[in-house]
């Protein structure tokens, strides 16, 4: 007998405009870097399903169908964002390590997120390893947003797919130990 649950979960990929969203939804799906920019216009949503997951507190299994919403940041339609937000199980909020400003924008961009899903799981990815000259200041300023947050925070690099799957897999773990 099978002991395996599919289980659907929506989650959110918030974060400043170009900082690599729609680049680690893509490898993350499809597997695939385009080199070209793409702007996110509102909201596009994708799907993979997760290798099952076995719950040290239960011992069951479970796999995830992820629904992945890559949102738009817009500053000016706060409403409709609030509405792409409503019935996330979890999120993972993404910065441009090379563009620091990046990092300081998540406070607002999850207290946001929090206010409208505050049980949601939530990881800090700092995304464009590939490029990223290691800064300290860089890494203590996502270190401490991701303390802010009582989460964890990954470096990943969509055009490698260096950490991508690990972060969304360590999403999808997050999810299983709260259900």
């Amino acid at each position: 007998m099978d002991d395996t649950f599919l289980i659907k979960k929506k989650i959110c990929l918030l974060g400043s405009f170009a900082v690599g969203k729609t680049s680690l939804v893509e490898r993350f799906v499809y597997n695939r870097f385009d080199e070209k920019y793409l702007t996110t216009i509102g909201v596009r949503v994708s799907q993979k399903i997760l290798p099952p997951i076995r719950n040290p507190k239960s011992g069951e299994r479970t796999q995830y169908n992820l629904l992945v919403w890559d949102i738009e940041r817009i500053e000016k339609l706060d409403s409709v964002v609030r509405n792409y937000y409503r019935g996330a199980a979890g999120a993972l909020a993404v910065a441009d390590v090379t563009r620091p400003e990046t990092i300081s924008t998540l406070q607002e961009i999850v207290d946001t997120f929090r206010s409208v899903t505050p049980e949601a799981q939530l990881l800090i990815v700092g995304n464009k390893l590939d490029i990223f000259e290691q800064d300290k200041k860089t890494l203590a300023l996502l270190k401490k947003t991701a303390s802010h947050f009582s989460t964890e925070y990954f470096l990943s690099s969509a055009k490698t797919g260096g950490q991508v799957e690990e972060v969304f897999m360590m999403l999808a773990k997050k999810l299983d130990l709260n259900k």
